[in-house]
Formats: structure tokens, C-alpha cells, sequence
């Protein structure tokens, strides 16, 4: 059995399914170790459905990053015939004064992506599923929509493996150390070396990075299913995604999937990004979710779709690892001459971004240096 590689994944979720995916194409000898399943509901990336946007309201410095990551997403379909980018378009509602929506239009104007802003009759017309108040901002990016998670991943995965990679599922990485160029990885059922190591460990990159922990503070999410009073209404092809800048919360949400084209769970997808929620260790979760978790997705539908909600199917709990700035962090880890690159830190927004992430990582492990502008993500900025 190989036990030497150039480079070792810890963790093949989504950006490291996207980094063997890059590494194995590129003809280089690629070890994806996973503690779970692939794919899994343990982390950050199950769920059936995430939104991709470019006019970016987190920063206008993402926008180069997402327009790569259309691109790559493409790639995928072209070489898998498969999709996983569906185009919904995305409606952002909020206060006159919002900061992301704010955010919003700036990265529109800086960049040229459209976004269209609509009167209250027009919104009215277009989208009667939404009751708002009269004195909101309506947005409106054409060219957003969703991807699926779990499939896009399995994908990585499958092209991985028919370039050659070695991805090992059930395995749980116990230690590793980078010394004289050469990194060695412990798991539970062996030891590897290699001469990079990326780690994409999600939610337990703190436990992978003991230096990051002070910066990572992993939370608990609750999202919901639910059925609508009208289901052809908020049905893909008559629903947009959607993103609501409300009392200082961000609730979001998706069309309704058809079960015989995208699976489980059923109905009408919403959450609300909470970086703020419980804090959490990643092995002690409580998946149970709570009443209140219910309660507030649903009195946020009674508020703004009053058709939008009958009884709820579906309640599950991912997990955020959110930075101080919310930003991600994509980088070398300092104090090992390059030999380990980590992204982690995605904070809730970080799926759209997987298919370039990957490539970044790739270079950083191949190359020494990305030529994507990842500056604004790097390991110092908290120092």
C-alpha cells in the first residue's frame, strides 16, 4: 500500500473534495482522508440547496473569486454532464439603510453585474409571493441561483478517483507534523507522509490547527422545511432564492426542489444566518433542534409570505465556523515554510466558493503562490 503522496487533504467536504479534484486533474498523487461518510450531515455542507451570488454584499473583494468559481462550476458540468448550478435569480429585500445591501450595489457597480432595483408595483407583480413593507430596498440579481451540495461534492469526489486520487472514508486523522519538507499524517488506521498537506477539516480545523482555535468559534444552525399553503407558487421556476436584511438578522431561502430531480428533504427551504448562534464543540452537537429555533423561522414566514407557510416537514442543524471578521481564512499556515495551506473560517458563506477554492489550494500545494486574489483572506490579520 502507497503511504506517500504529494499532497495529503485532511478532510473531503467541500473545498477538499474541490482540492483533490484539482490536484488528481493535474496529474499529482493526492491522499483525501475523511473522517465521516462522503458526502455527510455532520459539517457544514449537507442540505440539498446553497446560493450563489456575485454581487457580493459580504466585500466587493470577493467578486473576482466568484467569477472564477462560475466558471470552474461550469467546467464540472461540462466534464461530469451533470448539473449543479440551477439559475433562480435572487431577490435581496431590506431597509433603506442596510449595510450588505449596501455592499450589494457597490460590488454590482464596481464589477458590472447586474442587479435590477424594482418599485414596489413591480415586485408586486413579479414576485406577489412576498408581503413587504413599503419602505424597503427590492433587489433583484438575475444571474444568481443555487447549487447543490451534496451532489457537487460527490462529483469532485468521482473525478478525483478516475484520475487517480486515494480517498479514504472512516478514517480520522489523530496528529501530523511538517519536518524537514516533509509532512507525516497519523489517523487512526495508519501513517502517511507527503511533501504538502492542505487542511479543509471544516468545523474541526480548530482541532487540526491548535494555534487557530482563539480565532474559530463553530455554531450551531437551524434550518427548516416546510410546506406552504400554495406549493406550485414557491416552486422552482416560479420562486427566485431569496435573502431578507430584517432587525438586524439575515433570513434566506430557495424555491421549492422537485423530490424526483434533487431528493429530500421536501418543501420550502429557509434559515436565517446567525453567526451568533450556540457555540458549539464540532464532536458534541446537539442536533436536536429546538422550538425556538422553529418558532423563529416561522414567525418570520407568517410576517413575509403569508401563503408561505402551512406546517413544517423538515428541521436539521449544520455548522458555521465563523472568524472574527467573518471573512474566510485561505492561506499557508504560517511557521512551516509552505508546506501546509488551510481554508477554513467560512463563516456561512463559503459553498459558492468551492469549485475555486479548490484550485487555489492546488496551486498553493504545486506552485507556492496563487495568482486569485486571496490577500484580504490571510492567517496574519488577527495577529
Amino acid at each position: 500500500v502507497n503511504t506517500n503522496y504529494d499532497v495529503i487533504v485532511l478532510g473531503v467536504g467541500s473545498m477538499g473534495a474541490s482540492t483533490c479534484y484539482q490536484l488528481a486533474k493535474q496529474g499529482y498523487t493526492v491522499l483525501g482522508l475523511e473522517q465521516f461518510d462522503i458526502p455527510h450531515e455532520l459539517g457544514s455542507h449537507s442540505g440539498q440547496s446553497r446560493i450563489i451570488r456575485k454581487a457580493y454584499g459580504e466585500a466587493s473583494d470577493y467578486v473576482p473569486l466568484l467569477e472564477r468559481a462560475y466558471e470552474n462550476w461550469q467546467t464540472l458540468e461540462d466534464e461530469t454532464g451533470s448539473q449543479v448550478y440551477h439559475k433562480t435569480g435572487l431577490v435581496y429585500f431590506g431597509g433603506t439603510d442596510d449595510s450588505f445591501l449596501k455592499t450589494v450595489k457597490q460590488s454590482s457597480t464596481e464589477y458590472n453585474i447586474p442587479v435590477n432595483t424594482l418599485t414596489v408595483a413591480e415586485c408586486n407583480q413579479k414576485y406577489p409571493q412576498f408581503n413587504l413593507p413599503n419602505d424597503f430596498q427590492r433587489l433583484e440579481e438575475p444571474d444568481a441561483g443555487l447549487l447543490t451540495p451534496e451532489r457537487s461534492i460527490l462529483l469532485f469526489v468521482q473525478q478525483a478517483l478516475h484520475n487517480g486520487a486515494v480517498v479514504r472514508t472512516k478514517e480520522k486523522v489523530l496528529d501530523w507534523s511538517s519536518k524537514n519538507g516533509t509532512v507525516t499524517v497519523k489517523t487512526d488506521k495508519g501513517s502517511y507522509t507527503a511533501a504538502k498537506l492542505v487542511i479543509t477539516a471544516g468545523a474541526w480545523a480548530g482541532k487540526m490547527v491548535s494555534n487557530l482555535v482563539p480565532k474559530l468559534k463553530v455554531t450551531r444552525q437551524a434550518l427548516a422545511w416546510v410546506q406552504p399553503k400554495k406549493w406550485e407558487t414557491f416552486g422552482l421556476g416560479n420562486f427566485p432564492c431569496w435573502n431578507i436584511a430584517h432587525n438586524g438578522y439575515d433570513f434566506y431561502g430557495f424555491p421549492i426542489l422537485p423530490a424526483g430531480q434533487f431528493g429530500g428533504p421536501l418543501g420550502l427551504k429557509l434559515a436565517l444566518h446567525y453567526p451568533g448562534g450556540d457555540v458549539t464543540d464540532p464532536d458534541r452537537v446537539n442536533r436536536n433542534t429546538k422550538e425556538t429555533d422553529e418558532k423563529v423561522l416561522v414567525d418570520f414566514l407568517k410576517e413575509f409570505m403569508p401563503d408561505g407557510y402551512q406546517s413544517t416537514l423538515t428541521m436539521k442543524t449544520c455548522l458555521y465556523t465563523n472568524t472574527p471578521d467573518e471573512n474566510f481564512i485561505v492561506d499557508f499556515l504560517p511557521g512551516f515554510d509552505k508546506t501546509v495551506a488551510i481554508a477554513a473560517g467560512f463563516s456561512g458563506h463559503g459553498f459558492k466558493f468551492a469549485s475555486v477554492i479548490g484550485e487555489i489550494l492546488a496551486d498553493l500545494a504545486i506552485k507556492g503562490a496563487t495568482t486569485l486574489p486571496i490577500g484580504f483572506l490571510n492567517t496574519q490579520r488577527f495577529d
